[in-house]
């Protein structure tokens, strides 16, 4: 097996992982959220479908410090309310949510560099 492919695998492998924790956190948390009428319309907008579990993952890995700079600006209707979402889940919740934000980005960074890397012909 060559480099590349054992590589390639690898990401496939963190994409499958990362698609039944994206299920999982959408089912266990966000359904959760879609229910209650308090957070029903603090999911941010949904551009397409499951757009809000990623709104809401983002909004509860996020630092406040940021969410605050982005409460103010004038995109805040595309984010989640993240100081109504961390009175509405547990300690369960977020570590999930930080779970599945922080392996999307780390394995979208790996199939980057994995096609940067063919790019210049470094497994040739």
């Amino acid at each position: 097996m060559t480099p590349e492919a054992a590589f390639f695998a690898i990401i496939v492998i963190a994409l499958i992982i990362d698609g039944i924790l994206f299920v999982f956190f959408g089912e266990k948390t966000v359904r959760k959220l879609r229910r209650n009428p308090a957070t029903k319309d603090a999911l941010g907008i949904e551009f397409v479908s499951g757009w809000d579990i990623l709104n809401v993952a983002l909004a509860l890995t996020t630092p406040r410090r940021i969410l605050h700079k982005i409460k103010e600006s004038p995109l805040k209707a595309f984010r989640s309310d993240a100081d109504l979402l961390y009175l509405y889940t547990t300690r369960f919740d977020r570590i999930l949510a930080r779970l599945l934000y922080s392996s999307l980005i780390i394995t979208v960074l790996a199939l980057f560099t994995l096609m940067f890397l063919d790019k210049l012909g470094v497994f040739k």
